[in-house]
């Protein structure tokens, strides 16, 4: 599947509005990319037509995972996504929030994982721009055991 530009995705997301199809959007780092992204990708994809993955560039990476990160340059890691199975489009986007890319492309569903709402200390940053555009907002099961920090934890083990 493509990497798109954001004026190439939101022409995509119209024509899939108008044959009908549900828009699924979700975003991330997808740094180090592991079985716990792949179930959480192919469950966003369920609820849906089409999936469409932002991917955080170098820089929003960087300052949200803190400095070394990303261990993947942002290009790799958008391919890396794009060419899942599950995966219909992913977008490259240098913000630290995916709040444009949900007022540019307007999904039907906005998916994220589960540890967003579930910690006080983490709130959705997207949620007031998820519910402007009409987004149900579904917050997934994260896969136990299966996270970048896991990974990296055991590597560091090792």
């Amino acid at each position: 599947m493509p990497v798109l530009t954001l004026s190439e995705a939101a022409a995509r997301r119209e024509a899939l509005r108008a044959n009908g199809h549900r828009l699924v959007l979700t975003n991330g780092v997808f740094d180090l990319l592991h079985l716990g992204h792949v179930e959480y990708l192919e469950q966003a994809r369920a609820l849906g037509g089409a999936l469409f993955v932002g991917v955080n560039g170098d820089d929003s990476a960087r300052q949200l995972k803190g400095e070394g990160r990303p261990f993947v340059p942002a290009g790799e890691r958008a391919r890396l996504i794009a060419a899942l199975a599950c995966v219909d489009a992913v977008i490259l986007f240098d913000e630290l929030t995916a709040e444009h890319l949900l007022l540019t492309l307007r999904p039907d569903v906005y998916a994220k994982g589960g540890d967003y709402g579930a910690f006080p200390n983490k709130p959705l940053p997207e949620r007031g721009a998820a519910e402007s555009v009409g987004a149900t907002i579904l917050l997934l099961p994260l896969v136990p055991d299966h996270s970048t920090t896991a990974l990296l934890a055991r590597i560091r083990k090792a």
